[in-house]
């Protein structure tokens, strides 16, 4: 089946180099296509992954943009996080929530100036409500989705392959921050970033039509390197804990339960929406949070479904994510238990859905092999 593209379904600027290089499938995210597959396996994509590197098609990673004399105030209404303390260079990750404490989603915020952001969102219309509270509180703000498409370099290798294009310098970005880099006369912000545990940066490439220039340069620069199209890897995603909106978390969920209480802070005079709300949570307990969970029988089949998990017949929780790990041996799942079951270790039966039942047991994350 053949995805048709349209403009409520878009392609981005590297879309022809992948399918040149033998994409098998996509996904949309924030309306925007995303290389799901290649030719290889899961399995092979991921040995592969942590050895060497690839590039990633992921302009599907909206940025919603805030600038003004108050864009440091809406940026800091959005998220729970503390803002005020950020440094220009700095990628902070933050969940955003609404008046319920509902997650909305979990972006990068990228500070370029005290008056310029950029929140990299994951699948959710974020700009709309950016708007709707820009608007509805009357600041002075523009709120805008700009023409920029990242493109992720993943991998152990990818210090080499970024130095190659981009200069030396990218070796000395620190985890969590970008530096504007010069590309053919263009200055780019290059960040150390990524979804993967394997290390790496993403590019902001901001002009649509430098897109194929900035992915050809890369690629041309990876003799030697293994350089491979890639995509984001379920394996490896669950094996390192990365939450995926709209699998591990939606507004049914507060931050909290997703394990982020780190990045939400509840004291002192920070304003933000939702802060009532996230209060109350913190202050009767949150009832489930986000686990690991690994279990035994055949390689199960790869899940973004919610499988239950239940203790003596009795439901405790869901699979969000589940799929073979080669290092582990083992199905490894993310799931939502409920508080009395998630502690480390605790057995739990998996239902999965051929319809078995399966022994398993929850895991801190990231994940150990046992």
């Amino acid at each position: 089946m053949k995805l048709q593209v349209s403009l409520r379904q878009r392609a981005t600027p590297y879309t022809s180099r992948v399918e040149a290089l033998g994409v098998s499938g996509f996904s949309v995210v924030n309306h925007t296509i995303l290389p799901k597959a290649y030719a290889r396996t899961v399995e092979e994509d991921y040995w592969h992954l942590k050895s060497r590197v690839q590039l990633w098609d992921v302009g599907c990673q909206r940025q919603v943009e805030l600038r003004g004399a108050d864009a440091a105030r809406l940026a800091q209404l959005m998220t729970p996080r503390d803002l005020r303390r950020a440094q220009v260079g700095q990628c902070l990750y933050a969940p955003m929530i609404d008046e319920h404490a509902a997650m909305l989603n979990d972006p990068i915020i990228l500070k370029l100036a005290e008056d310029h952001f950029w929140f990299s969102i994951s699948d959710a219309d974020m700009l709309l409500w950016a708007k709707g509270l820009a608007f509805g509180m009357d600041l002075d703000v523009t709120v805008e989705e700009p023409d920029v498409w990242p493109l992720a370099v993943q991998g152990p290798k990818a210090d080499d392959l970024v130095a190659r294009v981009f200069g030396e310098q990218v070796r000395g970005i620190n985890f969590f921050c970008f530096k504007k880099c010069e590309f053919e006369g263009h200055e780019l912000l290059v960040a150390r970033s990524g979804f993967s545990k394997q290390g790496g940066f993403e590019i902001y490439v901001d002009a649509f039509a430098l897109g194929g220039e900035v992915w050809d340069a890369l690629w041309q620069a990876g003799d030697g390197l293994g350089l491979s199209p890639g995509c984001p890897n379920l394996i490896e995603r669950i094996e390192g804990g990365l939450l995926s909106y709209g699998n591990e978390m939606t507004r049914e969920n507060n931050p909290l339960e997703c394990g982020l209480e780190k990045y939400c802070q509840l004291d002192g005079s920070l304003e933000f929406i939702g802060k009532a709300a996230l209060i109350e949570v913190a202050k009767n307990g949150h009832k489930r949070e986000i686990r690991g969970l690994i279990f035994d029988g055949d390689p199960c089949p790869a899940c973004q479904y919610r499988w239950p998990l239940s203790i003596d017949n009795r439901q405790v929780g869901y699979v969000t994510s589940a799929i073979w790990s080669p290092r582990f041996e083992k199905n490894i799942a993310l799931a939502m238990l409920d508080r009395e079951y998630w502690d480390h270790g605790t057995r739990v039966a998996v239902a999965t859905v051929d319809g078995h039942q399966r022994d398993g047991f929850v895991s801190n994350l990231p994940m150990e092999v046992q």
